[in-house]
């Protein structure tokens, strides 16, 4: 929420996460893009938020987010958060994946984070964008300032991973700040701020 709140701070909406807003609700993530199981999301929280008087006219955003590698066939892509079961820690997961890369080249290690950030407008309309993060999977886990897959995601333009950035410097390059600079500038072209 932090990043949310920093990137649409002066758009002069009053931003609520779904806890916050009271609005309780597990949404089945079954689409096959991380666009479609964001927009579910999206239209999912506005069908509950539109019947509440005080968020009848709110625009409703929700992401999905992940992982892409390349010579993985873009795996564990929609699938990033249940990669080898939601139980399982990431330190497990992420060797996991270089253990799979191991002996290939630098050059077929590219990959991606993508987020995909839908919204759903009170006149029941929806758009979706989305952000990326390129780099490489790296051969070792290495930082301490991520989580997920940060540690493993070698940016060779830094000479480091994404859990080695500084947090300023992540949020600058991030997918989801990226995909969120896009919905700003949708919400600002739709004149739905009022």
């Amino acid at each position: 929420m932090v990043e949310i709140r920093m990137i649409l701070a002066d758009l002069g909406m009053e931003i609520l996460s779904q806890k916050e807003a009271g609005i309780q609700a597990d949404v089945v993530e079954d689409g096959s893009t991380f666009e479609e199981n964001a927009m579910i999301k999206a239209t999912e929280i506005a069908k509950i938020a539109s019947q509440m008087p005080e968020y009848a006219d709110a625009i409703v955003m929700a992401d999905d987010s992940g992982l892409e590698i390349d010579y993985l066939n873009k795996e564990p892509g929609i699938y990033s958060a249940r990669y080898m079961g939601e139980d399982t820690s990431y330190d497990i997961k992420n060797q996991a994946l270089l253990d799979r890369l191991d002996g290939v080249e630098d050059a077929k290690r590219t990959a991606r984070f993508v987020c995909a950030i839908a919204a759903a407008f009170p006149d029941g309309s929806t758009e979706a964008v989305r952000g990326t993060m390129e780099g490489i999977i790296g051969h070792e886990i290495a930082g301490e300032n991520g989580f997920g897959y940060d540690p493993i995601f070698y940016l060779p333009e830094y000479g480091c991973t994404s859990a080695e950035l500084a947090p300023e410097k992540k949020n600058e390059l991030s997918h989801r700040g990226e995909g969120l600079r896009k919905m700003r500038a949708v919400i600002e072209a739709r004149n739905a701020v009022k």
